[in-house]
C-alpha cells in the first residue's frame, strides 16, 4: 500500500510538473496571436492535427527514453553514442540560456504586480514600460547602465527558483506545481468568467469560432500550428526526458503524455477565450481596431492590458493584479523546469549533490541574466530570442528525431511505452518520428533561419555569432571534462527493461 502511495505521489508531481512546464507565460500571450493571424477559428484543426500526430508523438518519444535509461541526456547521447555527447549538452545549454532571458520576462512581470495595485503606467502605458521600467535603448550603448527595479525583481526571481530547484523533485517542484497550478487556474477562471460580462466580449471571443476556410489551404498556417505545438509543449528542452527519468516503474508513461497535452491545450484555449473577449472590450470602448490589439510578446501583456485595465473601471483594481499573478506563477512553473535539465545533467556528469548543482546553475544564470537588467537588456533579448528559438531549438529537436529514430533502436523505446501504457502504440509513430517530423522540423527550422537573419541587423547578428560560438566550444569544454561521477561512462543500454 505505501508502494502504492508512492507511485501515485510520484506521477502526481510528475504531470503536474509537466503541466506547469507547458502552461508557461509565453503560451498565455503567443498563442492568442498565432490563433487570430492564422485564419481564426479554422486554425484550430490544424492545431489539433499538429498535437495529436506530431507534438504527441515527440513528447512520447522523451517520455520513453526518460523512463528507459533514468538518467541525463548526456549520458543518454553518450550510451547511444559517445561522440554524441557534445549535442547533449549543446541542447542543455540552448535550454539554460533561454532560461536566463525568461527570468527577465517573468521579473518584468513582478514589478508589474505592484504596479498595477494603483495603474502606476498612467495614461500611456507603452511609454512608460520602455522609458520608466526598462529605461531601454535600442542598441547595446545601454549595456553599461543597470536598471536598479529590474535588477532586483531578476535576483528575486533567480533565488525563488534555487529554492524550489534545489529540494528534490517531490518536495520541491510536485509540491509546488500541487500549490501554483490550482491557483494559476482559479485566477484563469475568475479572468475568464469576468471578461465574458465585458461589453464588447462577443466582438473577441466570436474571433475564435469564427473560421477562414481559405486558411487551411495555406503551408504556413500549418507551420505556425506546429510551431506552437513545439512551443507549448517545450518540444526538444528534454523537460519530458529529465521528469521521466525520476517515474517508478509501475508508471502509465502515454496516459501521462496524453493528460499533461491536453491540459496544456486546453488551457491555451480557454485562456484566449478570456483574453480575446478583454480585447473586444478594448477594441468597443477605445474605438482600436481589435487587429491592432492583438500583438505577441511582451506588448500585449506590459502595454495593451495596461490600456484595458485603464478603462475598465472599478473592477481593473482586481482583474489587473489577478492577471499579472497569473503570468508570475505559470512563468515560475516553467522556470522550475527548464533549469531541472540543466541542473540534473551537471549533477550525474560530476557528481555533485542537487543543491549543489542547482546553486552553481543559479548562479551562472543570475550573472546572464545581469545583461538584461540593464537599459539595453529588452534589445538583447529581443536577439537572444529570435536566434536561440528559431535556430538553435529547433536544431536541436531535429537532431532529436534523427539520434531516436535513426541511431538509436526505436523499437526498444516502443516497447518501453507499450509494456507501461494503457494505449498501445503501432508502427505509424515511428513513420511519424522517422519521416513525418523531421522533415517539418527541418522546413520550419529554415523558414525560422531566414526570417532571424533577414530581419536582423549588423548588432544582433554579432550577438549571434557569439551565441553560435559559445554554442559550439561550451558543450565541446563539458564533454571533454572527465566525468566525476564512477557510473557515467558505464553501460546502461540493459537497465530498466
Amino acid at each position: 500500500m505505501a508502494n502504492e502511495k508512492s507511485v501515485w505521489d510520484s506521477n502526481i508531481a510528475f504531470v503536474l510538473a509537466m503541466i506547469g512546464s507547458a502552461v508557461g507565460l509565453g503560451n498565455i500571450w503567443r498563442f492568442p496571436n498565432v490563433l487570430y493571424s492564422n485564419g481564426g477559428g479554422s486554425f484550430m484543426i490544424p492545431y489539433i492535427v499538429s498535437l495529436f500526430i506530431l507534438g504527441i508523438s515527440f513528447v512520447l518519444v522523451e517520455y520513453a527514453v526518460g523512463f528507459k535509461f533514468k538518467t541525463s541526456l548526456s549520458k543518454i547521447f553518450f550510451t547511444i553514442k559517445s561522440r554524441l555527447e557534445p549535442i547533449a549538452w549543446f541542447i542543455i545549454l540552448v535550454v539554460f540560456l533561454i532560461t536566463t532571458y525568461y527570468v527577465c520576462v517573468v521579473a518584468w512581470d513582478l514589478i508589474y504586480v505592484a504596479l498595477s495595485l494603483t495603474k502606476a503606467w498612467g495614461a500611456n502605458p507603452d511609454l512608460f514600460f520602455t522609458v520608466s521600467v526598462l529605461h531601454a535603448s535600442d542598441s547595446l550603448s545601454g549595456i553599461t547602465t543597470i536598471v536598479p527595479w529590474v535588477f532586483i525583481s531578476i535576483l528575486l526571481i533567480w533565488l525563488s527558483s534555487w529554492f524550489i530547484v534545489q529540494k528534490d523533485l517531490n518536495e520541491g517542484i510536485g509540491k509546488v506545481s500541487k500549490i501554483l497550478l490550482p491557483v494559476l487556474l482559479a485566477i484563469v477562471i475568475i479572468i475568464v468568467a469576468f471578461s465574458l460580462t465585458l461589453p464588447g466580449a462577443s466582438i473577441g471571443y466570436t474571433q475564435i469560432f469564427t473560421p477562414d476556410w481559405s486558411a487551411l489551404t495555406n503551408l504556413n498556417v500549418w507551420l505556425a500550428a506546429f510551431g506552437q505545438i513545439v512551443f507549448s509543449l517545450s518540444l526538444g528542452m528534454s523537460i519530458a526526458l529529465t521528469y521521466a527519468s525520476y517515474l517508478p516503474e509501475d508508471s502509465k508513461l502515454t496516459d501521462n503524455a496524453l493528460i499533461v497535452a491536453f491540459s496544456n491545450s486546453g488551457f491555451e484555449v480557454f485562456n484566449a477565450i478570456g483574453i480575446f473577449s478583454i480585447l473586444g472590450f478594448m477594441a468597443l470602448t477605445s474605438g482600436i481596431p481589435f487587429n491592432e490589439l492583438v500583438t505577441e510578446g511582451t506588448g500585449l501583456a506590459f502595454v495593451v492590458f495596461p490600456k484595458v485595465f485603464n478603462v475598465m473601471g472599478p473592477w481593473s483594481s482586481i482583474i489587473g493584479p489577478l492577471f499579472f499573478l497569473c503570468i508570475l506563477f505559470a512563468g515560475l512553473t516553467s522556470l522550475m523546469a527548464l533549469l531541472e535539465v540543466a541542473s540534473f545533467a551537471i549533477s550525474e556528469k560530476f557528481d555533485f549533490s542537487r543543491r549543489r548543482s542547482a546553486t552553481l546553475v543559479c548562479i551562472v544564470g543570475f550573472c546572464i541574466s545581469c545583461l538584461f537588467s540593464t537599459a539595453a537588456g529588452s534589445y538583447l533579448l529581443g536577439i537572444f530570442d529570435a536566434f536561440l528559438n528559431n535556430f538553435a531549438l529547433l536544431f536541436g529537436v531535429f537532431l532529436e528525431c534523427i539520434i531516436f529514430g535513426w541511431i538509436y533502436n526505436f523499437d526498444e523505446l516502443v516497447e518501453v511505452l507499450n509494456s507501461h501504457s494503457t494505449i498501445q502504440m503501432d508502427s505509424f509513430w515511428k513513420v511519424i518520428i522517422k519521416y513525418i517530423l523531421p522533415v517539418c522540423i527541418f522546413v520550419l527550422w529554415a523558414q525560422g533561419v531566414y526570417s532571424t537573419i533577414l530581419t536582423g541587423d549588423t548588432t544582433s547578428h554579432l550577438v549571434m555569432l557569439a551565441l553560435a560560438i559559445a554554442l559550439v566550444v561550451v558543450p565541446i569544454i563539458f564533454t571533454l571534462l572527465p566525468a566525476r561521477n564512477e557510473d557515467y561512462y558505464k553501460p546502461i543500454q540493459e537497465d530498466n527493461q
